[in-house]
This record gives structure tokens, C-alpha cells and sequence, in this order.
């Protein structure tokens, strides 16, 4: 049996997405916003902004949930890589290598052989290994017996393999070859310009459609629960949750960290821009939906900066209107100017918004206490680092491990 309490009175907590009223509401005390930006209602705005990988575990758990059948996605038109002051196409595959503008003539043979090795490894097929153990082999010896310059491994580290920093390159390559791999199928599969795909109306559709799938296995969702206290009993173990004078017993609790702020620490902290535009971002070849990494050597920064639109292709926001989301890890107490660079790359904007949290995660002991506390969401502009987080919560909570061998294509017909 479970019992859903949120003190908001909407589902999804902090992945919820707003109308151009509750932004308004949120980010300047009024709500009253312009007419000029068109209706309300049209404006789906994720307050935490992110795609979705189409072969990565978001989609594999969609699927073996069923959650997929209350979702509507559609393909992300592109994905750049901000280099040396211009946005790139990011290559993927080694036919793209060979095409693109940021590499040289010799530095594309390099890169394109070391795709094909990426393209052809099987971890179950040692033929395919080239004699090295990618369990040992670090990312950085890997790359070097490539040849390959610290440009492209700059691309090929943030921009493929999605890493958020370069702490990468002295650990094992296989995590690091999985992602490349994982990119390149996630990109094939839909034939689009990127890898990721994303819900129609906004990702505040997520957790609305987990919400109907709980209901129809009996679960009970209750909103607006103001101050929803934890109780514990003499062992410390959790016994209750109490709202409003009513306590519901129970025997986990499972939460974000601002339902249990004695037992998380700070481990950081993300810095955002929200802007509405009347244009797609300058020079992605007019992409309606586009991510674009900045990567941290580019900017002499420590963490990458991410770039994400969408628009009214989506439905989440009206025609002719696009939203831009700006977000890294902030590394000072200035986060605006922090995210200028990225800000830079937008063009025009008829509004824009400043935003920064902090990220927890837990430090209690779950086997002790009963409680399940997730881990903030972080600056990345996909799920998979979420997904990792929420399935390491499932195996805690029921001693299971979900098994994700599903059929893919069970997902293709909910992509347009």
C-alpha cells in the first residue's frame, strides 16, 4: 500500500513544470505576466530542465512500468558543443567525424578510427577489445593510444560521453565507451539530429503519468499536505507521517531531502537561467529543440555549462515562443555571471529569470532508519544520472534489482 503526501498542490515536486502564472508567481511576486507572451495555459516550463537519453534507463523503465502508454515524445532536434567561441554539430558516428568542421584533416582519421573501435567493441567479445582491458584501462590511456588531441577528447568526453568534469580520464574506460556507445544507438534510433527525446507538454508529464499508473494499483495521492512531519519511535526507526493534525503510519518513508533536512548534507549547488525568446537559439540551424554542452576547459571553468531549448513543437510554450534553460554547477557566489557565457549564445530574450539551489544528498542509513532519501537533481541536461539515483533507491527499499532488458521499440510508438 502506499501513501503519496506532497505539501505542493501539484505532483512532481521540484520536476514540475509551471504556467507562465505560477513562473511569474515564483520568480517576481506577481501574477500578473505581460500580455505580450501570449496565454498562460500555453506555457509548460520545467523547473528542472532535462531530455531524455532514447536507449538510456529513463525509457527502459518507462517501458517496463507501462508508464509509456500515458506519454506522448517526440525526437530533440539537435545537439551542439560550444568550441573556441563557435557552436558545432557534435559528430557521433565515424561518417560524422570525417564531416565535421572541428577537427582537422589527420585529427578525423584518428577520430574515426577510434569511433569504429567505440562502434565495434562488444564487452562479451574479447576479439573486439584490441588486447586491452577496459576494466583497467583508463580513459586517458585509452584515448592517447588513439592519438587523439585534447580538442577532441574535450568533445568526446562532455559532449558523447557526457561526463560533467575530467576526473574521468583516470578511471576505467569502459564507463566511458558505454556512454560514447549509448549516445551513438540513442541517436540512431530515431533518426533525428540528437540522441534524446522528450514529452510533449513538458516534463511535469513524468511524474503526473508515474502518479495515474500508482492509482491504478491502488495507491493514494494526497496534495497540499501542509508540513509533513516525520515520526520516529524510540529505536529511530520511522513510524508516521503527520500533516495537519492526522498521522499515517507506516513502515518507510521514502522522500526528497527537503522533507528530511536533518539527514542530507550540501554537496553543492546549481546555478540557472530561465529565458522566454521569440527565436530558436543563433547558429543550431534553426533547431526548435537543442541542447548545446559548454564544455569547463572552453570556459576555464571546473564544471561544463549546460544550454537546453524547447518551444511550442513540444508544447510548451505558444507558437512562435521558445524557452531556454541556462545551468551549471555554480563555482562562486556569482552565478549570473557564471552563466553569462551560455547566456552569450542566446540572442534576444523578452524575459529571463535567475535561479540557484542547493544540491543534498542523504547521509543517513536506511537499513537503521526506514527512511529513502533521494539525491538532489543535478545540472545535467539528461536523465541518467537520476535514474541511476532512483534505481539504487528501488534495489534499498525492496531488495530487487529491475531488471532492464526490455524491448525497445515498445517505446516508438509513443515518439510522435
Amino acid at each position: 500500500m502506499v501513501l503519496h503526501m506532497d505539501r505542493n498542490d501539484y505532483y512532481g515536486g521540484e520536476s514540475t513544470s509551471l504556467n507562465l502564472v505560477q513562473l511569474w508567481k515564483r520568480f517576481r511576486g506577481s501574477d500578473k505576466p505581460p500580455a505580450q507572451l501570449g496565454s498562460s495555459r500555453d506555457y509548460n516550463v520545467d523547473m528542472i530542465p532535462k531530455f531524455i537519453m532514447a536507449n538510456g534507463a529513463l525509457v527502459r523503465v518507462l517501458i517496463h512500468t507501462d508508464v509509456t502508454k500515458y506519454l506522448y515524445f517526440k525526437a530533440v532536434d539537435g545537439s551542439f558543443v560550444y568550441n573556441k567561441g563557435k557552436v558545432h554539430k557534435v559528430p557521433a558516428t565515424d561518417m560524422e567525424a570525417l564531416k565535421s568542421p572541428l577537427m582537422g584533416i589527420f585529427e578525423k582519421r584518428r577520430a574515426r578510427k577510434f569511433f569504429i573501435y567505440v562502434q565495434d567493441y562488444k564487452e562479451s567479445d574479447p576479439k573486439t577489445h584490441e588486447g586491452m582491458d577496459l576494466t583497467r584501462v583508463t580513459a586517458r590511456e585509452l584515448i592517447a593510444k588513439y592519438g587523439l588531441d585534447d580538442n577532441t577528447v574535450d568533445f568526446i568526453g562532455h559532449a558523447l560521453a557526457l561526463h560533467r568534469d575530467d576526473r574521468y580520464l583516470d578511471k576505467p574506460a569502459l564507463d566511458t565507451v558505454k556512454r560514447m556507445k549509448l549516445y551513438a544507438e540513442s541517436l540512431a534510433r530515431f533518426q533525428g539530429g540528437s540522441p534524446y527525446i522528450y514529452p510533449l507538454y513538458g516534463l511535469g508529464e513524468l511524474p503526473q503519468a508515474f502518479a495515474r499508473l500508482s492509482a491504478v494499483y491502488g495507491g493514494t495521492y494526497m496534495l497540499n499536505k501542509p508540513e509533513c512531519k516525520v515520526e520516529f519511535d524510540e529505536e529511530g526507526k520511522v513510524c508516521g507521517v503527520t500533516s495537519e493534525g492526522e498521522t499515517a503510519k507506516c513502515k518507510k518513508v521514502v522522500c526528497d531531502p527537503s522533507y528530511l533536512n536533518n539527514k542530507v548534507r550540501k554537496v553543492g549547488k546549481v546555478a540557472r537561467a530561465i529565458a522566454i525568446m521569440s527565436h530558436p537559439i543563433p547558429n543550431t540551424n534553426d533547431s526548435h529543440s537543442v541542447q548545446i554542452i559548454l564544455p569547463q576547459k572552453q570556459l576555464g571553468r571546473k564544471s561544463d555549462l549546460y544550454l537546453f531549448c524547447c518551444s511550442y513543437t513540444h508544447n510548451v510554450a505558444p507558437k512562435g515562443k521558445f524557452i531556454a534553460f541556462v545551468s551549471t554547477e555554480a563555482e562562486t557566489d556569482t552565478p549570473e555571471s557564471e552563466l553569462k557565457p551560455g547566456i552569450d549564445l542566446l540572442g534576444q530574450v523578452d524575459e529571463i529569470f535567475f535561479e540557484a539551489y542547493d544540491r543534498f544528498e542523504p547521509v543517513n542509513e536506511p537499513s537503521l532508519d526506514n527512511c529513502f532519501i533521494s539525491t538532489s537533481y543535478d545540472a545535467t541536461t539528461h536523465f541518467e544520472s537520476t535514474v541511476d539515483d532512483v534505481l539504487n533507491m528501488y534495489t534499498l527499499i525492496t531488495g530487487k534489482v529491475l531488471d532492464l532488458n526490455v524491448d525497445l521499440s515498445a517505446a516508438s510508438a509513443a515518439e510522435e
